[in-house]
């Protein structure tokens, strides 16, 4: 799978984790060049707090663009260590 943002390929791995739709791509298969730590939080009732990082190639900027759980609940742990795109990053084999 692969995430693609503004002509780049932001995220590259063959086995992502699906959850509710999304791929969760390994932190480590996330090239981090592109990605900017957000201030933004938000909480899903049952994974936990959410963390978010902003998108950032040739100068355009894709705010809350990626998503991560630091510290899921215990019925999420599968999500640890992974990180989810929204807001046009496309997400493709």
């Amino acid at each position: 799978m692969h995430a693609i943002w503004s002509g780049e390929f932001i995220a590259e791995y063959a086995d992502t984790e699906v959850v509710e739709g999304n791929h969760y791509f390994p932190v480590e298969s996330v090239n981090m060049k592109f990605m900017k730590r957000s201030d933004t939080h938000t909480i899903c009732p049952w994974k936990g707090v959410a963390s978010y990082y902003s998108i950032e190639v040739g100068g355009k900027v894709n705010i809350d663009a990626a998503w991560y759980y630091p510290e899921p609940k215990k019925g999420a742990s599968n999500v640890k260590g992974l990180v989810a795109f929204w807001k046009g990053v496309e997400v493709r084999e």
